[in-house]
C-alpha cells in the first residue's frame, strides 16, 4: 500500500450509484433506458420498437384509439377510444412518466436541464401535453389514475436509472451495493477494505510477536537460571602412538628445563635425559656456569634439582651435565640421523622463552645445512652440518630434542635463522631451525662422559680464504708457520697437495671452506671419506681417513 491517493476509476460508480444522486465527480451520466423484450428475444437493431409478433398489437406510438391496440399509456383500449375524463393525459397527471422520463415530483426537475422550461425533447411542435413518440409502459400493466402513486396497488413503472430490475424492481431497502448512500455519500470500496484487513493482520502479528518476546525474554541482567549447554560428549584422551600427541606423551617425561646463572648473567635452555642419568644440552646454554655458576634442572613433573657440568665442547656446541636426582624420569631413545630424509615429520620439544614442556611439529626441510653459530674466531663459534626443520624453535629450545615419528631423538636443537635481532636482543622463529645430528651428539657425549673432552676431527689441511671459485682450495704456501698440508697427516697420506681444489666430500658438493669444516667435524675420527679434487684442470679422487687433532680453545680452519 502506498501513500498516494487512489484515483477514481472510469466507471467506478456506474451500476452502483442511483441516477438521482451525484458523486464527487459531478452529475451522474444519464444512460439510455433499456428495452424490455419477451424472454428469449434480442433487442432489435437501432433501438427501434419491434414490429410484428407480440409487439404488433401495440400500434404506432402517438395514435391511440384504434381498436385492439393499446393507448399511449400502454393500456388495451377495446373501443379504440380514450376518455379524457377517465384517463387524463400526462400533462394533467403529475408524477406520470413523460416520454420515458419520470415526471417531476415536488421540489424536483422533471426535464432535461439542456432543454427549455417544461419542454420534452421528444414532443412534436404544436402537440399538446402528453407523451409523444414513446411506447409507454412495455410491461403491459393496466394503469389507473394518479392515485396509484399515492397508495400504489402494485409496483409502479420503473424509473430510469433505477438500481435492480428483478421482480419487485424497486430499489431494495438500505444502502445499495457499492457503499453509496442517499445524499451522495459513498462507503469504503472493496479494495480499501482488503487493504485495511491486511494492515490489521500485520499489526496483530507484530503485536503478538512483541508480546511473546516480552513474556519470554531473559531478565535485564542477561542471566538465565535454567540455561544449560548439556554434558560434554564421551571420549578418550588416548592417542595412537605414532601421532604427534602420542610421540609427545612418550618424550615429554625425558625433557628437562635448565636455568643457569653465573658471572655473565642468567640463561635458560632445554635438555634431555640419557642413559646413566646424564643430561645432554648445548654448550652455549651452560657456558655461563663454567666458572662457579649454578645450574638448576626442572623435570616434567615440575620437580627441580641442582646439576653440575660434566664436560662441554664449544667446537660442536654440545655439553653434558649431571643432575643430583632424576626423580625416576625415563631416558630418551636415541635414533640414527643417517636415516633421516627430507620431508620426514619431526617434533621439537623444549622450553622456549621459559615455557616448559612446549611441543611444536614440522618436517625435515633440508639436510647437511652448514651452520656457523656464534661470533667468528671466538670461543663460542662453531660450525656443524645441521638438520634443518620448519618446526618452531625459539630461544629456550636450545639443547632440547628433535624427534622423529617414532619418538627417537634425531637431533639437538641448537640454532635458528633470523631476519635480524629484536629490540631485546632476541628474535623468534621464522620457520628455519637447525639441529645437530644425533650421531654427532652421541659421539661427543660419550667422549665428554668418558674423558671430559671431545676429540676433534681433522684431515690436516689449511684452507685458502682468498679463493673465490667453485669448491675449496688448499693453501699454496705456509701460513703462520703451518704447512698447507700437514706432513704425514690424513690428507698427505691420501695424496693431496698444496693448491689442490676439493670439489666434493662423500658426494656433498662444497661451496666454501665453512662447508668443508662442518662436514669433517660431523665425522668421527677413524671414518673414511671419499674426496674429489682438481689438480691442473684434471679431476682426481682420494680416500681420506679422518684423524684427530689436539683440542684447541677456539675452532680454526683445518
Amino acid at each position: 500500500m502506498t501513500d498516494e491517493t487512489r484515483p477514481h476509476e472510469a466507471n467506478d460508480a456506474e451500476g452502483r450509484t442511483p441516477s438521482g444522486f451525484a458523486d464527487d465527480r459531478g452529475a451522474a451520466p444519464e444512460p439510455s433506458r433499456p428495452d424490455f423484450l419477451p424472454a428469449g428475444e434480442a433487442p432489435p437493431s437501432g433501438g427501434q420498437p419491434p414490429r410484428g409478433d407480440a409487439w404488433n398489437g401495440l400500434g404506432d406510438p402517438g395514435q391511440p384509439g384504434q381498436a385492439g391496440q393499446s393507448d399511449q399509456y400502454g393500456r388495451p383500449d377495446p373501443h379504440g377510444q380514450r376518455n379524457p375524463a377517465d384517463h387524463p393525459g400526462p400533462a394533467e397527471r403529475p408524477g406520470w412518466p413523460e416520454n420515458g422520463e419520470w415526471a417531476a415530483r415536488p421540489g424536483e426537475s422533471g426535464h432535461d436541464p439542456a432543454q427549455g422550461p417544461g419542454q420534452d425533447p421528444n414532443r412534436n411542435p404544436g402537440q399538446g401535453p402528453g407523451p409523444v413518440g414513446g411506447w409507454g409502459d412495455p410491461s403491459g400493466r393496466v394503469h389507473h389514475d394518479t392515485a396509484i402513486f399515492t397508495t400504489p396497488a402494485g409496483p409502479p413503472p420503473p424509473p430510469e436509472h433505477a438500481f435492480g430490475m428483478g421482480p419487485g424492481w424497486a430499489p431494495p431497502p438500505g444502502p445499495p451495493m457499492g457503499g453509496a448512500v442517499p445524499g451522495g455519500r459513498r462507503g469504503p470500496r472493496t479494495g480499501t477494505l482488503v487493504i485495511l484487513a491486511v494492515v490489521i493482520a500485520l499489526l496483530a502479528s507484530t503485536l503478538g510477536s512483541l508480546g511473546t518476546y516480552l513474556l519470554t525474554r531473559s531478565p535485564a541482567s542477561g542471566t538465565d537460571p535454567s540455561f544449560s549447554l548439556g554434558k560434554p560428549p564421551n571420549g578418550s584422551s588416548a592417542r595412537p602412538p605414532d601421532s604427534i600427541a602420542g610421540v609427545a606423551a612418550r618424550v615429554l617425561p625425558s625433557v628437562v628445563s635448565l636455568a643457569v646463572s653465573g658471572g655473565s648473567g642468567a640463561n635458560t635452555g632445554s635438555g634431555f635425559l640419557i642413559k646413566g642419568g646424564y643430561v645432554v644440552t648445548n654448550n652455549h646454554v651452560v657456558a655461563g656456569a663454567a666458572n662457579g655458576g649454578e645450574i638448576q634442572i626442572q623435570f616434567s613433573n615440575r620437580k627441580s634439582t641442582p646439576a653440575r657440568i660434566v664436560g662441554r665442547d664449544p667446537e660442536s656446541d654440545l655439553a653434558v651435565v649431571k643432575p643430583d636426582d632424576t626423580f625416576g624420569a625415563p631416558q630418551a631413545t636415541l635414533g640414527n640421523s643417517e636415516n633421516v630424509v627430507v620431508g620426514d615429520p619431526v617434533v621439537a620439544i623444549g622450553s622456549p622463552l621459559g615455557l616448559t614442556g612446549t611441543v611444536t611439529s614440522g618436517i625435515v626441510s633440508s639436510l647437511n645445512r652448514t651452520v656457523q653459530a656464534g661470533e667468528e674466531n671466538s670461543s663460542d663459534t662453531t660450525w656443524f652440518s645441521a638438520i634443518q626443520t620448519d618446526a618452531a624453535i625459539n630461544p629456550g629450545n636450545s639443547g632440547g630434542p628433535l624427534v622423529n615419528a617414532n619418538g627417537e631423538v634425531i637431533g639437538v636443537n641448537s640454532a635458528i635463522a633470523t631476519l635480524g635481532r629484536s629490540l631485546g636482543g632476541q628474535s623468534g622463529s621464522i620457520g628455519l631451525g637447525f639441529a645437530i645430528p644425533v650421531n654427532h651428539a652421541r659421539r661427543v657425549a660419550e667422549e665428554l662422559i668418558s674423558t671430559g673432552v671431545a676429540k676433534k676431527s681433522r684431515i690436516g689441511v689449511t684452507i685458502d680464504q682468498t679463493y673465490q671459485g667453485a669448491g675449496v682450495r688448499i693453501a699454496s704456501e705456509a701460513e703462520r708457520g703451518a704447512q698447507p698440508v700437514e706432513p704425514n697427516g690424513p690428507a698427505d697420506k691420501a695424496g693431496l697437495k698444496p693448491g689442490d681444489i676439493i670439489m666434493e666430500v662423500d658426494g656433498t658438493v662444497l661451496q666454501d671452506g665453512s662447508e668443508l669444516i662442518a662436514v669433517i667435524r660431523n665425522k668421527a675420527p677413524g671414518e673414511k671419506v671419499t674426496v674429489k679434487y682438481q689438480r691442473g684442470g684434471r679431476e682426481k679422487t682420494a680416500v681420506v681417513t679422518i684423524g684427530t687433532a689436539t683440542a684447541q680453545p677456539s675452532p680454526t680452519p683445518s
